[in-house]
């Protein structure tokens, strides 16, 4: 990891705001005023840093559509449905403090890998957290095969649930921990629960009533594998099967049993901005 620009420099960064266009958690003006407050310069365009505000779906979305180093922001809430912001690096309340360091040259950048998703063997989109494909509003649950390859190793689960998760690393406090929450609570850690490597992809199937994987004895339910491997995924019965995380509709984009997704590592990545003392 390393700075944007040199130590000396760093007060010359541009920055822009990033929030959710449709449900705004905080007024982008705001932010902006806390921004040129700090000594630092806004620019709508041509950002050397861009400060997304909001929750993990809003850090999702930017993540995989942003090449500039991104700092993530929380707005959390105490509402049980309310967002939690796992993936922020601080609050609201602390950006202040915050670009201070960044304009010291207190920060670091990470790259964090992505995923490419293909829909019969086009390209949809990266996904920085995570891709799911669940059943709609009119369907029962799905029945599906998932194959997975990779160096050494390969095998097909066959799973009749409501969905399958495949996510990275930073997705691994998102969908994939939902066992993790439903035993855990508000005691649920993110930071301790469903942690993974950066070299790992994470896979997990959503609310089965049955699996089972092919030449054993296996029912798996949530697993990893390594970062090289590839992931295939059929319907093997018709439904109303919605492949979300790589667009903004909610409705998703439909997958029939004549489709296949595939989802593999990608050669592009998100930059996170990471503070330090």
């Amino acid at each position: 990891m390393k700075p944007i620009l040199p130590r000396s420099r760093t007060a010359d960064l541009k920055v822009s705001v990033l929030t959710d266009p449709d449900r705004p958690k905080v007024r982008p003006q705001e932010v902006v005023r806390t921004v040129r407050e700090s000594g630092l310069e806004f620019a709508a365009k041509d950002a050397d840093i861009a400060i997304v505000i909001g929750g993990d779906g809003v850090f999702s979305y930017f993540g995989r559509v942003t090449s500039i180093p991104l700092l993530f922001v929380g707005v959390r809430s105490r509402k049980a449905t309310g967002s939690k912001a796992y993936l922020a690096v601080v609050n609201l309340d602390e950006l202040g403090s915050a670009l201070e360091k960044i304009k010291s040259g207190r920060y670091e950048v990470k790259k964090c890998k992505r995923l490419e998703v293909l829909l019969n063997k086009r390209k949809l989109a990266d996904v920085f957290t995570d891709v799911t494909l669940e059943r709609g509003a009119d369907s029962n649950c799905l029945r599906y095969k998932l194959v997975a390859r990779g160096k050494d190793f390969g095998f097909t689960d066959f799973a009749i649930a409501n969905g399958v998760i495949v996510c990275t690393s930073a997705g691994s406090t998102g969908y994939f921990s939902y066992l993790d929450k439903l035993r855990q609570g508000d005691r649920f850690e993110p930071d301790v629960s469903s942690t993974m490597k950066p070299d790992q992809i994470g896979i997990c199937h959503i609310i089965p009533t049955y699996t089972e994987r092919d030449n054993s004895s296996i029912h798996p339910l949530r697993y990893r594998i390594p970062w090289e491997s590839e992931v295939k995924i059929q319907l093997t019965r018709d439904a109303d099967a919605r492949l979300y995380g790589i667009t903004r509709s909610q409705r998703g984009i439909r997958v029939g049993t004549e489709d296949v997704v595939h989802v593999r590592p990608s050669s592009n990545t998100t930059q996170v901005v990471k503070l330090s003392n």
